[in-house]
C-alpha cells in the first residue's frame, strides 16, 4: 500500500494536482493524506498587540476553516472517483507546510508526495519558490509537481535524464519502474554529452538502467554539446513526453550560490508532472 501526501490550500491548482495522483494510482492500494496546513495573523503577531483570548479566537476559526475545506474537497474527490482502493485521511494542521509534511514522514513512514506548482495567488515563481521547491529541497521522500494547467495524460513516454552517477540501491528507483510498468510507458533515458568519454562506473549505471527497465520499453538517447536543461528543453519540443523524472542530488552552498540548480531549473520550464527523486546522500541528512 503506498502512503501518499496531497498538500492543498484549495486552489484549482491543489486540486488538480490531486485528480492527477488519484488517476496515475487508481489501479493501486493507496492512503492519501489530505493535508491543508495554516498559520493564521496570531502566529506571528506579538503578544503585545493581540490578547490570547483574540489568539485563539482567531486560531479556532482557521482550524475550522481548514476542516471545512478539507471536507468539501474529499467530497469531491469521492464524488469524481469513488474508487474502493482509496483511502483518504484529513489532516488539518497548525503548522508551516514543509514543516508538518516532515513530521508526515516520521510519523507515517511517507511514501510520496503529489503538488501543484503554483498556488493560489497565480505567483507560479512566488510559489515555486516558497512551495513546492521547498518542499522538493526539504523532504527525503519522492515528490510528483503536476503544472497548474496540466490535464491528465496517461504517463506513455517517461523521461529520465541521468549523468549515470546515481546509487543504484536508491529506495524510490522501484517507484519509476511500478510507473511504466503499470502504464506500459517507455522510459527515455537522456544523457547529455560534453566529449567526456563515461567512466567505467558511469557505463555500469547505465548497464545497471538497461537490466533494470528490461520489462518495460527503454531507449538510450545522448544530446551532445548542451547541459541537462537545454537537452531536456530540445527532448519536449521534438518528442511527445507526459512523465519527467529526475534523481535530486544534494548541492554544495557554493554550488548553489554559483549556478541555478538543474531541479529548480527543470520545474520551472516543464510543463509536464516532474517526478523528483531524493538522492540517497540527501536521504542521509
Amino acid at each position: 500500500m503506498k502512503r501518499i501526501v496531497l498538500p492543498t490550500d484549495f486552489s484549482e491548482n491543489s486540486i488538480n494536482a490531486i485528480r492527477y495522483a488519484m488517476r496515475l494510482f487508481e489501479n493501486e492500494t493507496c492512503t492519501f493524506y489530505l493535508l491543508n496546513t495554516f498559520t493564521p495573523a496570531a502566529y506571528y503577531v506579538g503578544t503585545t498587540m493581540m490578547n490570547s483570548n483574540s489568539a485563539l479566537q482567531l486560531e479556532q476559526v482557521a482550524i475550522d476553516n481548514s476542516r471545512q475545506g478539507l471536507d468539501e474537497v474529499e467530497a469531491t474527490i469521492n464524488q469524481e472517483f469513488s474508487n474502493p482502493k482509496h483511502t483518504i485521511e484529513k489532516r488539518p494542521a497548525f503548522n508551516l507546510l514543509v514543516s508538518e509534511i516532515l513530521a508526515l514522514e516520521e510519523e507515517m513512514d511517507i511514501d510520496l508526495i503529489v503538488m501543484g506548482t503554483q498556488g493560489a495567488t497565480g505567483a507560479k515563481e512566488v510559489f515555486l519558490g516558497t512551495q513546492t521547491m521547498y518542499t522538493i529541497k526539504n523532504v527525503s521522500c519522492p515528490v510528483i509537481a503536476v503544472p497548474s494547467d496540466f490535464q491528465y495524460d496517461t504517463p506513455k513516454e517517461i523521461l529520465f535524464p541521468s549523468d549515470f552517477k546515481f546509487d543504484t540501491t536508491n529506495p524510490y528507483l522501484p517507484l519509476v519502474k511500478e510507473i511504466s510498468e503499470h502504464h506500459a510507458a517507455r522510459v527515455n533515458i537522456l544523457n547529455a554529452y560534453h566529449g567526456e568519454p563515461l567512466s567505467d562506473d558511469q557505463n555500469e549505471k547505465k548497464d545497471f538502467l538497461g537490466s533494470y527497465f528490461e520489462n518495460s520499453a527503454h531507449i538510450f538517447h545522448t544530446a551532445e554539446g548542451m547541459d541537462v536543461v537545454e537537452a531536456v528543453e530540445e527532448f519536449q519540443v521534438k518528442h511527445k513526453i507526459n512523465f519527467l523524472v529526475m534523481i535530486h542530488n544534494r548541492h554544495s552552498f557554493f554550488e548553489n550560490l554559483l549556478f541555478k540548480p538543474v531541479i529548480n531549473q527543470i520545474a520551472y520550464h516543464t510543463a509536464v508532472p516532474f517526478l523528483v527523486i531524493p538522492s540517497v546522500k540527501r536521504m542521509r541528512h
